[in-house]
């Protein structure tokens, strides 16, 4: 159980928590949500003891591990496997006693120990799970520093999953990774055996994966029973109720106050008015929850073309002589709103390029609109921006003979007020640099935009304007996201890009969810009697084997110091007089070490008759 209680927080004498109480219970899934600049990641840092409370108490159980993902791993050599498996500490460190104890007691503990903790199916379990997040089985093997610093977040958040700490706390998990990777996290997250509190503004998490929800409002802490749309439910009914009551409760004043600025000055009514001030007093007042902010993103609209505005008839394209995509027959309109999936990889980013001609046409014939216009994001984008400059500037850059008061207006029509316009972008947060590329992206009007992942960095209420204004824009999208919510608002028609080409997925989202969730766990289907069952993948046929092996080598190793400890005890000094107690000593060490081999040959040969199995079938 994690219990906060009556924490206060402050930085730089602005307070982010004041008195803020919560309890999690043991194994609950819960999501961390509140306005940008709350305080949501201080509160980690919080849990984590990075920071010093003011006030008040953070407590879990004793020796609780709390795990997370501060920063990318270094780019070294290591493999991502042994970087995964290096992340379980205790495991790892009981690993290399293994190979040098030589006290048969302390022997006989790390195998329990090793035993306890599942350690020798952890190899097969790290590779689950860097599959899981998108690297295949060669990639696994190949050293951190081939791949970059988004990559590595994955191998980063790959390592604590395997560790399995008590509590696993998670900031924005989704923004490194694709709509595969995301559902695949939502999947295991919701099957966690431990306590999990994610920071997340994607919806589609925060409702599968969950069961609670901790809001961070008003320097406050409250805990919601339910996903997250159960949770905004609630609390637009709560704020409508408050509303209701602040407003009667202030006719009631409005009232009473009328009667004391009639009637103070009169001797006959003195009294009355009097009791009525002292009414008004003493009412608790009732504050009216604050309206948010209105999150707004303003398209400009197209003028329209004829359909179609891009046609693609056998097409193929790549990078240099290499070719990624072929077999392309394709064809968009200006009222088109389409979502690309596909694992990564497969060249969803690629097809982003062709159609947004940042790459050529290797094969076959593409024609377009005349006047046509493409409007393109992606998070790159984003990065690039000059962070010594402000958006204003940036504007002024592509519009040198606009009047600044439109520039301005444009940036407002964006989220980006006159205090953003003239800041520099290097000190805006991650979700106003967004909103700026996203207007650079869409300032010419476009008749087509491509959005590769535009909600990171984005908060709920801004993934919410942006679906308004996609659904407003009479364009065509070509969206590929992570965030299912944004897919199945926006989206009516869907591309799976794989296996070197891209067709249309004729059933929706749902059920492309339930397809890669299926694929990532045998099936369970009954099989007649007399069916040959199905044989195992070649991931499991070799796990099989390196927990084969590993038996073996425990059973060896054990072996040995039987060995060395039956020769101790041949020697007949040992039974001299006066050597009882020491005689006594190694008779115990080597019972324990026979009842330690007897449960390694007992693993070793489960191990064994499981692959015997495997391979047989």
């Amino acid at each position: 159980m994690l219990k906060i209680q009556d924490i206060s927080y402050s930085v730089e004498g602005r307070p982010l928590m004041v008195e803020a109480s919560a309890t999690i219970p043991e194994g609950h899934k819960v999501g961390l949500v509140g306005a940008n600049g709350a305080g949501k990641t201080t509160l980690f840092k919080l849990i984590r003891g990075e920071l010093t409370l003011d006030t008040g108490t953070i407590s879990l159980p004793s020796r609780a591990k709390i795990g997370g993902v501060a920063q990318e791993v270094p780019a070294s050599e290591t493999s991502l496997l042994d970087t995964v498996l290096a992340a379980d500490t205790e495991r790892a460190s009981l690993m290399a006693e293994s190979h040098s104890a030589t006290d048969a007691h302390r022997i006989a503990d790390i195998q329990t120990r090793l035993a306890d903790i599942d350690a020798w199916s952890a190899e097969a379990r790290a590779a689950s799970i860097l599959k899981g997040l998108g690297f295949d089985d060669e990639e696994q093997l190949q050293p951190c520093s081939a791949f970059s610093g988004g990559w590595r977040m994955r191998v980063a958040l790959a390592g604590v999953l395997f560790a399995q700490p008590d509590l696993l706390l998670l900031d924005e998990p989704t923004n490194y990774l694709d709509l595969e990777g995301a559902l695949w996290l939502e999947n295991y997250l919701a099957k966690y055996p431990h306590t999990v509190i994610i920071i997340s503004h994607d919806r589609g998490l925060l409702n599968r994966a969950v069961g609670g929800i901790l809001h961070l409002e008003e320097k406050k802490l409250t805990y919601w029973s339910g996903p997250y749309d159960q949770f905004a439910r609630q609390r637009a009914e709560q704020r409508a109720v408050l509303t209701s009551m602040a407003k009667k409760q202030q006719a009631r004043k409005d009232h009473l106050q009328k009667f004391v600025d009639r009637f103070k000055a009169k001797a006959s009514k003195a009294k009355q008015a009097q009791a009525r001030v002292k009414m008004i007093e003493k009412m608790d007042t009732i504050t009216p929850p604050e309206e948010a902010a209105k999150r707004v993103f303003t398209f400009p609209q197209p003028d329209e073309l004829s359909p179609p505005i891009i046609h693609i008839e056998g097409g193929s394209t790549g990078y240099g002589q290499t070719k990624v995509l072929g077999r392309l027959d394709l064809r968009i309109d200006q009222d088109d709103r389409i979502a690309l999936l596909g694992k990564n990889g497969q060249g969803k980013s690629t097809l982003s390029k062709l159609l947004s001609d940042r790459l050529p046409l290797m094969d076959g014939k593409m024609t377009r609109s005349n006047k046509l216009r493409i409007g393109y994001f992606a998070q790159h984008q984003v990065d690039e921006l000059h962070i010594d400059e402000s958006p204003l500037s940036h504007l002024q850059r592509l519009r040198p003979d606009t009047m600044q008061s439109k520039l301005r207006a444009q940036l407002a029509g964006f989220g980006l007020g006159a205090d953003q316009a003239d800041t520099e972008v290097g000190r805006l947060s991650g979700g106003q640099k967004a909103r700026l590329s996203l207007l650079l992206a869409t300032i010419d009007a476009p008749h087509l935009l491509i959005l590769d992942e535009p909600t990171n960095h984005l908060d709920i209420e801004s993934r919410e304007a942006l679906v308004e204004a996609l659904t407003a824009y009479s364009g065509a999208v070509i969206l590929v996201s992570h965030d299912m919510h944004l897919l199945g608002m926006v989206a009516d028609r869907l591309w799976l890009v794989k296996d070197g080409t891209v067709a249309p997925y004729d059933d929706d989202l749902e059920a492309y969810r339930k397809l890669l969730l299926a694929s990532d766990k045998p099936s369970k289907a009954a099989k007649p009697a007399a069916e040959k069952p199905r044989r195992p993948t070649r991931d499991a046929v070799l796990a099989m084997r390196s927990e084969a092996r590993k038996g073996e080598d425990r059973v060896n190793k054990l072996n040995e110091m039987r060995d060395k400890l039956a020769k101790k005890l041949a020697d007949p000094a040992l039974y001299e007089d006066g050597r009882a107690g020491e005689l006594a000593t190694w008779n115990k060490k080597y019972a324990e070490v026979m009842e330690a081999l007897g449960r390694a040959e007992s693993l070793w040969m489960a191990a064994l008759e499981k692959l015997d199995q495997a391979e047989t079938v």
